[in-house]
């Protein structure tokens, strides 16, 4: 890999839904190792630029580029270095934790010899305590939550995409998360992540993008929840007013 070539690089990317513009005309840099925080309303487009970035929608207009690959014209290429964890963690239910993911380390070629020893480095790393052996239908949905985490770390890749990772995960479970993310970043890896949480994008991010309305308003260095929620409502429109029918 390059190192001077950017991780993720929109230009003039644009996505058309019917008569909805979910993303109009984004350009974006994001150089590697960079811990990049999403934010905005929702609507504004932030999924559809997830799934962009990650090959499950087409650009209308524009390049989506990951480390210097189109996601559309190399799109095996490009998801090979790219893990994702999506808002709603999916696993089959007639499977256990590691049959999944041995599924998911198929779908990436890797030995099988390897997945084995990254599967169980994970468990370790999520504290998975003997119960990924059982099937996913009889899962909470923090448990699911870790799984899908642990796939998308399971191949090693170089962009971890994540779509709203603190869902369902208890205080305990939500500071290892946080602080395997951060281990990530110090490691060299790049993190985009989407989230409504502003105090975790506060605490973890070192740069953040405001979008509104399918446009990147504003780019943000490290700021504190609280102002990072005044401007979220100067862009919205504000506060509104809270009021019931005996008042």
């Amino acid at each position: 890999m390059n190192a001077d070539t950017p991780m993720i690089e929109f230009g003039e990317v644009s996505k058309q839904f019917a008569k909805t513009l979910a993303v109009d005309s984004l350009n974006l840099t994001i150089p590697k190792g960079e811990f990049f925080g999403f934010l905005g309303p929702n609507g504004a487009g932030k999924t559809t630029t997830i799934k962009m970035i990650t090959g499950l929608a087409k650009p209308t207009n524009g390049k989506v580029l990951i480390n210097g690959i189109d996601v559309q014209e190399e799109p095996e290429r490009a998801k090979s270095i790219i893990g994702y964890i999506p808002d709603s963690p999916y696993i089959y239910d007639k499977l256990t934790g590691r049959e999944f993911l041995n599924l998911v380390g198929g779908l990436y070629n890797m030995p099988k010899e390897h997945v084995e020893s990254r599967i169980e480095w994970l468990f370790e790393l999520f504290g998975v305590d003997g119960w990924g052996d059982d099937f996913a239908g009889e899962y909470s949905h923090g448990m699911r939550q870790k799984i899908v985490m642990a796939s998308a770390l399971l191949h090693d890749p170089e962009l971890i995409v994540i779509d709203e990772p603190m869902v369902g995960l208890d205080p305990q479970a939500q500071r290892l998360a946080k602080d395997i993310l951060l281990k990530l970043v110090e490691r060299g890896k790049t993190i985009f992540m989407s989230t409504h949480t502003l105090s975790v994008a506060a605490e973890l991010c070192s740069r953040i993008g405001l979008i509104s309305h399918g446009k990147l308003i504003e780019k943000l260095g490290g700021t504190s929840a609280e102002s990072l929620e005044r401007r979220i409502l100067e862009i919205t429109g504000g506060e509104r007013t809270v009021f019931f029918p005996d008042e």
